[in-house]
C-alpha cells in the first residue's frame, strides 16, 4: 500500500499550500467574544443578586463566569492571531495593545467579580469589534 501511495506521489506530487489559519475556513465574527463578555456581566448580576446561603447557584454563576471569560478569551486569541494581519497595523496601530489588555481583562474578570472590569471587557470586546468590521468593510 506504502508504494503504491509514493507511485501515486510521484506521478501527482503533493501541492505546497498555505492558509491564515490552522484550518482555512476563512469564517472569522468577534459575535462569539462579545456574547462572552456579555455573559460575565450577567453572571456578576446574578451573583450579586444571590442569596448569601444559595451556595448552590453562587458555584453555578461563579462556574458560568469564568467559563465564559475564558471562552472570551479563547474567541479574542483567535481573531488577534489567525484573522488580523501585519497590514492592519498601518490602519490600528494600537491593535497588540488593545488584544493584549483585552486578554488581560478576560483573565481578570476569571479570578473577580467585579463589575467594573467586566463592563470593561464589554468595552474593549466592543472596540475590537468595532476594527474588525472597518477590516470587513474594507474588503468589499
Amino acid at each position: 500500500m506504502h508504494s503504491f501511495f509514493n507511485f501515486l506521489n510521484r506521478i501527482f506530487p503533493a501541492q505546497v499550500v498555505f492558509a491564515h489559519c490552522d484550518i482555512p475556513c476563512g469564517i472569522y465574527t468577534p459575535e462569539p467574544a462579545q456574547t462572552a463578555a456579555l455573559t460575565v456581566i450577567r453572571m456578576i448580576e446574578k451573583l450579586q443578586e444571590a442569596e448569601a446561603g444559595d451556595a448552590h447557584n453562587i458555584a453555578r454563576f461563579t462556574q458560568a463566569k469564568e467559563e465564559h471569560a475564558q471562552k472570551c478569551k479563547q474567541e479574542l486569541l483567535i481573531l488577534w492571531t489567525d484573522y488580523f494581519k501585519e497590514e492592519h497595523l498601518l490602519v490600528f496601530p494600537n491593535l497588540h495593545d488593545i488584544f493584549w489588555k483585552a486578554t488581560k481583562l478576560c483573565s481578570k474578570n476569571k479570578q473577580e467579580v467585579s463589575m467594573e472590569a467586566a463592563q470593561a471587557l464589554k468595552q474593549a470586546v466592543a472596540e475590537i469589534a468595532e476594527m474588525f468590521h472597518k477590516v470587513e468593510a474594507a474588503k468589499k
